[in-house]
């Protein structure tokens, strides 16, 4: 690892913050690091849920990164349709030693024409996008293909932060981050996957999304048409 490292988070209206913060946490503990929020202006930028995040710079202004992170969120596809979007990642990320995502961040990148022929993941109801633009979904948590590393839905994005801590500092470095933040999952109910959740509980999920995902299918499929 280089003296300085650079990291550069992605801001677009609707990401879904765990998403940004969630790996953000652990990855501005890089040894000797600096973290960006880079949006378009340097206007606060609103979550999903309503909580507003304020851009350290903007796209014009960035540095060259060591690493671009992109998370997801219900604004994942309109930010993806967006040029000034687009340009400003495949920039980024054809000068970062490391592209990564989280969620359905994954699309962004697809979109972007970075996954073709590569393995990812996304969240678990959108992965299957993921085959539109040329990536093989993969059902992982966290999936490494060379430094392209992408992790699946929100929560995700904390295993993600320490694999990716781990590949930037070490293993050591990530575990002392681990236990800082005393990352010891220990959830109420083991329903966080489509595998083990209650067959009731994933088709409630599955009809709750149902117009989102066939609007999402659409978008993506248009997105692709353009690479």
């Amino acid at each position: 690892m280089s003296s300085h490292f650079t990291s550069g988070f992605l801001l677009f209206p609707g990401l879904t913050q765990l998403d940004l913060t969630g790996p953000y946490e652990v990855l501005t503990r890089i040894p000797n690091s600096r973290a960006w929020l880079i949006a378009a202006d340097a206007s606060p930028v609103v979550s999903d849920c309503g909580l507003a995040i304020v851009p350290t710079t903007t796209f014009a202004d960035a540095p060259k990164l060591d690493l671009i992170c992109i998370p997801g969120g219900p604004g994942t596809l309109d930010a993806a349709a967006d040029p000034a979007v687009i340009e400003f990642v495949r920039c980024a990320a054809a000068q970062a030693e490391w592209v990564t995502s989280v969620c359905t961040g994954s699309l962004i990148l697809g979109a972007a024409g970075l996954l073709r022929g590569r393995r990812a993941t996304s969240h678990w109801a959108f992965r299957h996008l993921l085959a539109e633009f040329g990536a093989e979904p993969v059902a992982e948590r966290v999936v490494e293909d060379g430094n392209l590393i992408t992790g699946g839905g929100v929560t995700a994005g904390i295993d993600f932060g320490l694999t990716v801590l781990s590949r930037v500092a070490g293993q050591e470095v990530a575990e002392l981050v681990q236990l800082s933040l005393e990352y010891d999952p220990q959830p109420p109910f083991d329903a966080g996957s489509p595998s083990r959740a209650p067959e009731a509980v994933v088709q409630a999920y599955r009809e709750k999304i149902a117009s989102l995902l066939a609007a999402r299918e659409a978008a993506v499929k248009a997105l692709a048409a353009k690479l």
